[in-house]
């Protein structure tokens, strides 16, 4: 790939004069002694592990614990794009809500035609289990991360749904806190939105879809696997800042009907679950039998109504990418408008004709398992070596309908700090909604995830990618 000039710098124009969104950190920067701004980057990545921020990579070293990298050098949005930004996400948010209750009841976009059978009949996300039954309040996607990718000053595209179990909220946070504890003065010459409530709203936006079976205040708990899950620290700390339980299955039993906590006290009953558990390990008794994580007779009470689950079981369904090619038309089906937010271009490689165009230019596209995650089992195809591409070739020739391609995208640019200054690096955006019976509230920023690695266009934790806070800049 050539050079950075290609691509759209979110903080200098073209002639490398400074974007207005980005003037009075620029001006606060430009005043910092550089020695100074080195040693608090270093002293960042000193709380971080203090505190425990670590991700789990699995592969080679199996499990091992990695520290996901924090830069200090804001991203930064301005009011107006972000008030665009909102109607598109809400808008999208509440066509997955209702495209979730008619796959599960009449189907009516696939009997007029708009989406093949094909796709819920071979998609192991869908289940059997929900059909004909509404979840508490009618939520399906209690919280939702939209990946966004940027790629002009106006340009704006919805890369990824994540409706099942998006993570990475606990890095927004962090993040904010880390950024306001080492630079206080930047908060005050700088207006922007906080972010800090959201465990509040999280909570409170939990207890609004209680089942009708819940008292005057609501008992949540926050279901984890333990602690060897890679987002252990997550459900931890949002249990914790939500005032709520964290519980694991071991903990939980079904009592009078009821799902229930064990406490010191004997059990106690629980309305609202936010699991953090994969649909096959939730029930034994419904799904895999040998799961050790799940509670025996869960979604006995929760098609019963005794209990509310966030997210949905079956809400994979719109994790699925071979479902996310269809977005376009899921949006206008179920608001009767067009989407405010485009889809990325997407070559759907079931299909013969599309399969035979990926095939032929296997070199120039990013290539993504429809069940896929993390930035596992992918090929980009600019940056992979001529050997990587053939190999990929047979995977694709040998399962296509496993397989979706898409342009490599001239991602955005923020600066990232390095020993030398500042330096552009690719990035993405994950905002956080959360979904109640009469609202839908936006988080104003998310979680930005930065390619640290100079050229790469994969941010995924995963792959070496690192975070760095999102500001909103108030009106």
């Amino acid at each position: 790939m050539s050079g950075e000039a290609e691509f759209f710098n979110e903080m200098r124009e073209p002639d490398g004069s400074v974007r207005d969104a980005y003037a009075d950190y620029c001006g606060w920067f430009n005043d910092q002694d550089s020695k100074l701004l080195k040693r608090k980057h270093a002293e960042a990545e000193t709380n971080f592990r203090k505190t425990g921020i670590t991700f789990n990579v699995y592969g080679e070293d199996e499990a091992e614990e990695r520290l996901i990298p924090f830069d200090m050098v804001p991203r930064i949005i301005t009011a107006g794009e972000w008030r665009r930004l909102t109607r598109g996400i809400e808008q999208r948010v509440s066509a997955l809500n209702a495209f979730m209750h008619d796959l599960y009841h009449r189907q009516e976009i696939v009997r007029a035609g708009r989406l093949p059978q094909s796709l819920l009949r071979d998609n192991e996300a869908w289940l059997p289990n929900m059909v004909g039954f509404t979840p508490p309040g009618g939520v399906y996607t209690h919280i939702v991360g939209i990946d966004l990718v940027r790629t002009g000053p106006d340009e704006f595209f919805v890369l990824e749904d994540n409706a099942r179990t998006p993570s990475g909220v606990s890095y927004m946070l962090e993040n904010r806190e880390t950024m306001m504890a080492m630079f206080p003065e930047l908060f005050l010459r700088v207006p922007i939105e906080a972010v800090s409530d959201y465990p509040r709203r999280l909570a409170k936006s939990l207890a609004a879809c209680a089942p009708d079976c819940a008292g005057d205040k609501p008992v949540v708990a926050v279901l984890t696997p333990g602690i060897y899950n890679s987002a252990y620290f997550e459900h931890a700390f949002l249990a914790d800042q939500m005032g709520a339980e964290l519980v694991e299955g071991s903990d939980l039993r079904v009592v009078n009907g009821r799902v229930a906590m064990r406490t010191t006290s004997g059990y106690k009953a629980v309305d609202v679950i936010y699991r953090r558990v994969d649909d096959e390990f939730l029930d034994p008794l419904t799904f895999n039998p040998n799961s050790m994580l799940g509670v025996p007779g869960i979604m006995d009470v929760y098609r019963a109504g005794g209990v509310t689950i966030a997210n949905a079981p079956g809400t994979g369904v719109c994790d699925d990418k071979a479902i996310y090619s269809f977005m376009p038309e899921i949006v206008e089906f179920y608001t009767g408008e067009k989407p405010l937010l485009p889809n990325v271009e997407t070559w759907r490689c079931a299909d013969e004709d599309s399969l035979k165009y990926v095939l032929d230019n296997l070199g120039e596209l990013v290539v993504k398992e429809v069940h896929g995650s993390g930035g596992y089992g992918m090929l980009v195809g600019p940056a992979s070596t001529k050997k990587e591409i053939e190999e990929f070739r047979a995977k694709l020739v040998d399962n296509p309908s496993n397989y979706i391609a898409q342009p490599t995208l001239s991602l955005s640019t923020c600066p990232i700090f390095t020993k030398k200054g500042l330096a552009p690096r690719h990035v993405d955006l994950r905002p956080f909604v959360l979904v109640s019976p009469d609202k839908i509230d936006i988080t104003p920023g998310g979680l930005t995830r930065v390619a640290l690695k100079e050229g790469s266009l994969v941010v995924n934790s995963s792959q070496g990618g690192g975070t760095k806070d999102t500001w909103v800049l108030k009106d």
